[in-house]
């Protein structure tokens, strides 16, 4: 059930993340609002990449409280990052492309609309019943499924943004790079990923083609 987790976020909740390449300068104007933006963005990418470490790195035998525990911080952190995020896109102004305006609130718009989403899924894993594993584990799917849907919303939050001049003059800017994770990774003692010592399914997210292509 973790795995669909895992993966669904570091597939889904890449954002400017992904931004990469490079382009002749396509004027100060259009350099200036990227700068703007990704010197903002900057802490709040870095916090998600680790609120992703953390579900990802989340160990094998962890009991059903530490997962829970996890989740819902790396949950509340994604969606105060986003919140963030809106907040640097509205503080840099409309990009000076065609149809700015409209690029700016639609992306202040879908940030914000997926900040609430995380929120929601922190509410579902916080009400889940850590006491009972095989319970706990049917109330995890129903999370990731509830992720799943959300992957899309995340994907397309800046996508505008990251389209043409703007998003070459974004993928140039040290605050719109990919991070590295600052959190580091915990390493299980379970001999099979996605499994306990007992046999029993573990709500443990294991790295997937998703997580690995986000990490390239």
């Amino acid at each position: 059930m973790n795995k669909k987790l895992a993966a669904a976020l570091s597939g889904g909740a890449v954002l400017v993340l992904a931004l990469s390449g490079c382009s002749d300068d396509e004027g100060d104007k259009v350099g200036d609002w990227a700068k703007a933006f990704c010197d903002q963005a900057k802490p709040q990418i870095q916090k998600r990449a680790d609120a992703h470490q953390i579900i990802i790195s989340t160990a094998a035998d962890s009991k059903p409280a530490e997962i829970q525990a996890a989740d819902s911080k790396a949950f509340q952190d994604i969606a105060d990052a986003d919140r963030a995020l809106a907040k640097a896109v509205e503080a840099a102004g409309a990009p000076p492309v065609e149809n700015g305006a409209k690029v700016q609130q639609d992306a202040i718009k879908e940030l914000n609309a997926t900040a609430v989403a995380y929120e929601g899924l922190k509410k579902q894993v916080d009400a889940l019943d850590p006491t009972n594993q095989q319970k706990f584990a049917d109330g995890l799917q129903g999370v990731a499924d509830g992720l799943t849907k959300i992957e899309k919303m995340d994907q397309n939050a800046l996508s505008k943004l990251e389209e043409g001049e703007l998003g070459q003059a974004m993928a140039k800017q040290p605050g719109c790079q990919k991070p590295t994770a600052s959190v580091p990774p915990k390493t299980s003692a379970s001999p099979n990923p996605g499994s306990t010592p007992s046999g029993k399914a573990s709500a443990k997210p294991t790295k997937t083609a998703a997580a690995t292509k986000s990490e390239e």
